[in-house]
């Protein structure tokens, strides 16, 4: 069985031996569209990130059984086409579920913190010459006693709120998908949630309910002192009206992982502004802890053998 993986950089370091076990994996650090044509051509199973699986490249791998997605999103794939020719999809749920809740208390609390401040204070030298055992140079606050509102109650979502309230915050949610499922916390309109929480949290995916939901008109309903986290999908939220909102006062801070093209183009606006000490951004890395690449890669792995070799 041949394994062909498009785009093995987007893992890092993970080690793939368990994958390798099951056949003849061989690996390309990235490929390009014309590039994949040339490269599935004799495969039995495709894994890829976000090359994307069309019916041109579907039809360039007539050995084609299992396309196995190393994430959780599908949105690359032609699922129609997949299934008209018969190609099974998989995709990798719930692997993430911690990292990107720890990844979203770590912006959070480093802006409410403004812990970069205090850490370069200590690092340039500036303590050291002090002749206080403290320094309040900037303002810190607490979580406890805040309203933290949630877009997307999924698995994510739910993991993120537990944690919220181990903080001692108020959770309130919006659902994305009009099904408010969860009963441990009220679910509110987009509106509420936008006007009443200190902190809005995105944890959706992208899709036509979601795209472009967060634009200026929605800010301006956000409280003057509240933050927006988002790490679902960049998408969702308009750049350019944040990075404005941010850099006005109208909220006071933001922190995004996903952004609507990645890598982020130097000439976005949130590479613009005139106060990035308001900003936390990451590229596009809260899903990927060391041990949620491990998790993916022991789901892909059984998604092979329950497809493909224990059938």
């Amino acid at each position: 069985m041949k394994i062909v993986f498009l785009d093995r950089m987007t893992m890092g370091d993970a080690d793939l031996s368990p994958i390798a076990a099951l056949g003849d994996l061989v690996c390309y650090e990235s490929s390009t569209a014309e590039e994949a044509l040339e490269r599935v051509g004799d495969c039995d199973v495709l894994l890829v990130n976000k090359v994307i699986v069309d019916a041109g490249l579907l039809d360039a791998a007539p050995a084609l059984k299992l396309v196995c997605v190393t994430a959780t999103g599908v949105n690359n794939i032609d699922l129609d086409a997949a299934a008209a020719r018969g190609v099974e999809v998989r995709n990798a749920v719930g692997y993430s579920t911690s990292s990107v809740a720890q990844a979203t208390f770590g912006h959070i609390l480093s802006l409410l913190g403004n812990a970069p401040y205090y850490d370069e204070f200590v690092k340039n030298g500036k303590y050291s010459r002090g002749n206080c055992f403290t320094h309040l140079g900037a303002p810190i606050a607490e979580l406890e006693g805040r309203t933290f509102g949630i877009i997307g109650m999924g698995n994510i979502g739910s993991r993120v709120a537990s944690i919220a309230t181990a903080f001692g915050c108020r959770v309130i949610y919006y659902s994305t998908s009009g099904t408010s499922h969860c009963t441990l916390y009220p679910s509110v309109s987009l509106e509420e949630l936008l006007s009443q929480s200190d902190i809005v949290s995105i944890h959706s995916p992208l899709n036509e309910r979601t795209r472009n939901l967060i634009g200026k008109a929605e800010l301006a309903l956000m409280k003057p002192g509240a933050i927006l986290v988002n790490a679902g999908r960049g998408g969702i939220v308009d750049e350019a009206a944040l990075s404005q909102a941010v850099d006005s006062g109208q909220i006071a801070g933001a922190a995004l992982d996903v952004f609507s093209r990645e890598p982020l183009p130097q000439d976005s606006p949130l590479l613009q502004t005139v106060h990035p000490e308001r900003f936390r951004f990451a590229p596009h890395t809260a899903w990927a802890s060391s041990e949620a690449r491990a998790r993916l890669v022991a789901m892909v792995a059984e998604n092979i053998k329950t497809t493909l070799i224990n059938t």
